[in-house]
């Protein structure tokens, strides 16, 4: 299996992820990888590294996030890839809920997020985007 970390999505990834039989609530997988020092599009200068700047970011995205019906259910740092190989593991994972597949792209997509991005950008090397579907039970995650 290849894996290719990527910024930004692309319109074919998108388009695929909307014909995906999906219904109700998704969960994002996030794997974030993030650059030592942050490095902004418009080449402002800059002390802050990549995660700091992600950070900016995510101050932004929580409340927005939340305020259109999603929430943040975990973000942690990545440790130790116990299983399989990678040439570099991960910097750090989170995982959101968002009401629907659609509800994801509309959030996601609106002007205020490209605005927040710039922070985004300048602060991921890449990230892998995994969308999951809770099928767990009160008996437990395998029920």
């Amino acid at each position: 299996m290849k894996v290719r970390n990527a910024v930004v999505s692309t319109p074919e990834g998108m388009q695929a992820f909307l014909a995906k039989d999906i219904e109700g609530p998704v969960l994002m997988l996030n794997l974030l990888k993030f650059k030592e020092k942050a490095e902004y599009a418009d080449g402002r200068e800059t002390d802050l590294s990549g995660a700091e700047a992600y950070a900016l970011y995510g101050q932004d995205m929580i409340p927005w996030v939340s305020s259109h019906g999603g929430r943040f259910l975990f973000s942690g740092p990545a440790h130790h890839l116990v299983l399989g190989e990678a040439d570099e593991l991960w910097d750090q994972v989170a995982i959101v809920e968002y009401p629907s597949k659609e509800a994801f792209v509309q959030i996601v997509s609106a002007p205020e997020v490209a605005e927040w991005g710039v922070h985004r950008a300048a602060g991921l090397e890449g990230q892998l985007l995994i969308a999951v579907t809770a099928t767990g039970t009160e008996e437990g995650p395998l029920g």
